[in-house]
């Protein structure tokens, strides 16, 4: 099969995924399309019939203005998670140690049970990345956000 033949094949409607050969490809802006659901681009809450719609995993595309903070604590994790950041500094929080990512690429991986919360120090852009793709963990966030006091 030559390259125009692989290029109309993928022109196909992505409706259903259930052919295991099925192509499906799906573009987008991190930004604008993040915005349109909390930061998230793909994972277990998006629609069945969307490519971005996985049980498998999550990804977020998280811009945080300068002081930006998780409303409370996760705890009780089921997943496992790599953020690494973009740009900005940003603080992870976990119960015995904190860890702040102040260069572009640091990354910080942690992994089922263990709790933890963030705090962006300056405005930053991270990207998540989480498995397995559970429901359960969404916070609804305060109208403004959340100053760390101290």
């Amino acid at each position: 099969m030559g390259a125009a033949d692989h290029r109309s094949a993928g022109r196909r409607n992505c409706i259903s995924l259930t052919p295991v050969n099925d192509l499906c490809i799906h573009t987008g802006k991190a930004a604008p399309d993040a915005a349109a659901d909390r930061g998230w681009l793909l994972g277990h809450f998006k629609d069945p019939g969307d490519p971005r719609h996985s049980a498998d995993v999550e990804i977020k595309w998280g811009v945080h203005p300068k002081g930006d903070a998780r409303a409370q604590w996760t705890t009780g994790e089921e997943r496992t998670a790599l953020l690494v950041l973009i740009s900005g500094r940003f603080r992870m929080e976990f119960p015995d140690r904190d860890v702040v990512l102040a260069e572009q690429g640091d990354y910080v991986v942690w992994g089922r049970g263990v709790d933890h919360s963030w705090y962006a120090e300056e405005e930053s852009v991270v990207l998540t990345v989480r498995w397995p793709s559970v429901p359960g963990y969404r916070v609804d966030e305060p109208a403004a956000p959340a100053v760390r006091q101290g």
